[in-house]
């Protein structure tokens, strides 16, 4: 039977494929409306298992706060380009996923996958991703989730170009304070809140290097011991998230900002898309060759 522009809309409308895509569907069906959508639903199962296997190093992070400031939830969903993580679908399913994270508090990604769209409802966040991946044609991943919490102040937020995400958790202290120090995490990347909390693995490393450094100057024993011990007590301030010179006022240091308003930094997350994602190095020429002659 003849296919109508009707039946073409109306599952383009259900499905959000192309048009050419439905009226193949809806012809192998004879026009069985519910069928076509059956089988796409098979396909696209089938191409989003395909698509798993390709590198997602692109994307978005995303924070969400409950009500009462002191718990949130931050993010990282990849796609495997920049032009899939602008568009409003995949925008969309982020805001999902980061809404179901926090009511749920749920960041076990498998677990958090398997949770249902909505509370009560038949499909779940998997079955939405699968949907999405067959939607714009690319490997979506939700890669990571994690929960701060402040019980006795607040979890302040930052993002960065929808790139680079921050939680802070705050003894005390304001949600503008919390968005200054997510900032400044943001830009600087500290490794810990305090000079302690810096593992003593990574100091004998750093020891290391600093007393390979100081032995090529020639100085005595007692003066390259100092010059080791000047150089660590820098590193850790260099590395710690208080005791580095605030981005919006070098005068200061961030933990002395945090006292000055009564508040303690406790802990921060901070990601930042595609980080430690080995990206795939495509040559476009001989992409396009091997397809042409794949023909």
């Amino acid at each position: 039977m003849a296919v109508t522009a009707a039946q073409v809309k109306e599952l383009r409308e259900r499905t959000g494929l192309g048009m050419m895509d439905c009226k193949k569907a809806l012809v192998e069906t004879d026009g069985d409306i519910e069928l076509a959508i059956e089988n796409l639903r098979k396909s696209g199962q089938a191409k989003a298992a395909k698509k798993a296997g390709r590198t997602a190093a692109e994307g978005a992070v995303a924070v969400k706060v409950s009500e009462d400031g002191k718990l949130g939830v931050l993010l990282e969903v990849n796609s495997e380009t920049d032009f899939v993580a602008r568009d409003d679908n995949f925008k969309d399913f982020v805001a999902l996923i980061v809404s179901r994270a926090l009511e749920t508090q749920e960041t076990d990604i498998k677990k958090l996958m398997a949770l249902p769209s909505e509370e009560g409802g038949a499909t779940s966040l998997e079955e939405t991703r699968q949907a999405l991946v067959q939607k714009v044609g690319e490997n979506i991943q939700v890669r990571r989730a994690v929960i701060a919490s402040a019980p006795e102040g607040c979890v302040g937020t930052y993002i960065h170009n929808g790139k680079i995400g921050v939680l802070v958790s705050l003894k005390g202290g304001t949600e503008a304070l919390g968005k200054d120090v997510g900032m400044h995490v943001a830009a600087v990347n500290p490794l810990e809140v305090n000079p302690e909390d810096i593992s003593a693995e990574l100091l004998d490393k750093e020891r290391e290097i600093f007393t390979a450094q100081a032995k090529e100057s020639g100085k005595p024993d007692a003066i390259i011991e100092k010059m080791i011990n000047g150089r660590i007590k820098k590193y850790l301030a260099e590395v710690s998230l208080t005791e580095q010179a605030f981005v919006k006022d070098p005068d200061t240091k961030v933990g002395a900002l945090a006292k000055s308003q009564d508040a303690e930094i406790i802990a921060f997350v901070r990601f930042e898309v595609g980080d430690g994602i080995e990206k795939e190095v495509v040559d476009f020429a001989e992409e396009v060759r091997a397809q042409v002659e794949g023909s």
